[in-house]
């Protein structure tokens, strides 16, 4: 069995109502998917800057997500066209 290992990173910037995620997949082919989202508290709410980081964080890796299922679909396409020939 081979261990194969991806690395992810996200920051964040804050101001007093919205939360910026910049976030970082490098897979072992070297290819690098970037994501960047926002959220945004409304004014009622409290300041808590976990809960803005949570969201955006979230937002971010599921951008990513749909990132890597569609460079997967096209490898795996691609891939089965040079097999079939």
């Amino acid at each position: 069995m081979q261990v194969a290992g991806w690395h992810v990173e996200i920051e964040f910037d804050e101001d007093e109502s919205h939360t910026r995620a910049a976030a970082l997949l490098r897979l072992r082919d070297g290819t690098e998917l970037r994501a960047r989202t926002r959220s945004t508290r409304d004014r009622n709410d409290p300041n808590e800057p976990r809960i803005g980081e949570e969201i955006a964080g979230a937002r971010a890796l599921r951008d990513l997500a749909e990132q890597l299922e569609l460079k997967g679909r096209a490898e795996a396409r691609n891939l089965t066209k040079e097999y079939k020939q």
